[in-house]
């Protein structure tokens, strides 16, 4: 029986602020909040410390993981893969004499914003040939959907300026949660 197995493990971060991720220590990396229907953020998950402008006072550091297994057996090749939304507390902070429940929600919506592409993601490599060209095919999908993620993160904060645009605000609160219910099957 032969058995081969490939695993591939791609995490990439989104500082919702732009931060450089290199020297912090990978176990700081490690610790992460899967998102999870009805488990909503508090100020208590956000340890890290402040570090953008003034001007923000919240930052959320949020991602999609992606890892898969192939196994050949008796010339038969199968796939698993798992896809992840993670939020990372020690790297996403606030200013506690600035926040509000409302800045809280904005900050949620980048957190269900990577859970959506965790969905959009799932559906897609669910609809890819099984079989030894899985990494190549599945690896160029997950770039894809990682650039549209962090385009959708950056769009978002553009629209609605940071959270100070209620209206744009209210709009993509609808729209998230449209996209999250048109996926609901990949959740």
């Amino acid at each position: 029986m032969k058995l081969l197995t490939a695993l591939v493990l791609l995490c990439y971060f989104l500082p919702v602020h732009f931060t450089d991720f290199e020297g912090i220590p990978s176990e700081v990396k490690e610790e992460k909040i899967i998102w999870a229907e009805g488990r909503k953020l508090t100020w208590s998950d956000f340890r890290g410390v402040p570090n953008g402008p003034d001007s923000y006072v919240a930052s959320t550091n949020s991602g999609v993981s992606f890892s898969f297994s192939y196994r050949e057996r008796n010339g038969h090749g199968s796939v698993d893969f798992a896809v992840v939304s993670n939020f990372y507390p020690d790297l996403s902070w606030y200013r506690p004499s600035k926040v509000t429940n409302y800045i809280l929600a904005h900050e949620q919506m980048h957190f269900d914003i990577s859970e959506l592409h965790a969905r959009k993601l799932r559906s897609l490599l669910a609809d890819i040939p099984h079989d030894r060209e899985f990494k190549e095919a599945s690896e160029a999908i997950y770039e894809r959907m990682e650039v549209e993620r962090r385009q959708m993160q950056e769009q978002f904060d553009m629209e609605s300026d940071h959270s100070n645009n209620e209206d744009a605000e209210y709009r993509w609160r609808k729209t998230v949660a449209q996209q999250l219910d048109l996926y609901e099957a990949w959740k």
